[in-house]
């Protein structure tokens, strides 16, 4: 039985998390959160985040044992991006873009 968590309009680019994400996928769930810990990255706190959600949600709601679990998928999907302006020299401006993502995580038992 697969469970999942999402976290929506997290402020870090897609594609950041993404190189984050890679490391973990199909591993075992103490080997992707030992990963996650010693990982020096902004994304990797927040996956681990939502790995602990969707941990406790196969606890609590099917009553998995999390010795028994994997991570099948961890899907980054791209949110709203943020529109800003920067003054430029002799009038002009230029625009900022502040990425948001929409990170998934798909646990399953082996």
């Amino acid at each position: 039985m697969e469970t999942k968590a999402i976290a929506r309009h997290i402020r870090i680019s897609p594609r950041k998390a993404r190189l984050v994400a890679a490391n973990i996928q199909g591993e075992h769930i103490e080997n992707a959160l030992n990963i996650l810990k010693f990982t020096p990255k902004k994304a990797a706190g927040i996956i681990s985040k939502v790995l602990h959600s969707a941990l406790a949600n196969a606890e609590q709601n099917y009553s998995l044992d999390i010795d028994n679990l994997y991570v099948k998928q961890v899907r980054i999907d791209e949110g709203p991006t943020w529109k800003r302006i920067k003054p430029r020299a002799m009038g002009r401006a230029n625009r900022i873009l502040k990425r948001t993502s929409h990170i998934t995580v798909i646990v399953d038992e082996l």
